[in-house]
């Protein structure tokens, strides 16, 4: 697995290798079969953790806007309080589209 995991590059290896598996049997090739097996369930790992990174970037998003806009609350700073809302709606949305 890459240090940086892709929700594109997970679907394609998926999709890929859904292909080949198809292929393999249609025409006999286990090894082939095989293979698009292994690259499918590579893809899928990779959609996985891609979907974890950013539901954890959310956490942290969510989290910080709220620090900041409670902050900004708490000392009367609209400007802090509408950019820690906007962080914590930031991270929200990275958290539903994990």
């Amino acid at each position: 697995m890459s240090s940086d995991p892709s929700k594109t590059n997970a679907q394609w290896n998926s999709t890929v290798g859904t292909a080949k598996e198809s292929l393999g049997n249609a025409v006999g090739s286990e090894d082939y079969s095989k293979a698009g097996k292994e690259q499918h369930a590579k893809g899928e790992a990779e959609r996985k953790e891609a979907e974890a990174k950013q539901y954890g970037e959310g956490m942290v998003d969510s989290a910080a806007g709220k620090m900041k806009n409670v902050g900004g609350a708490v000392t009367g700073d609209k400007e802090k309080q509408a950019e820690g809302a906007a962080r914590e709606e930031k991270g929200e949305t990275k958290r539903d589209f994990a």
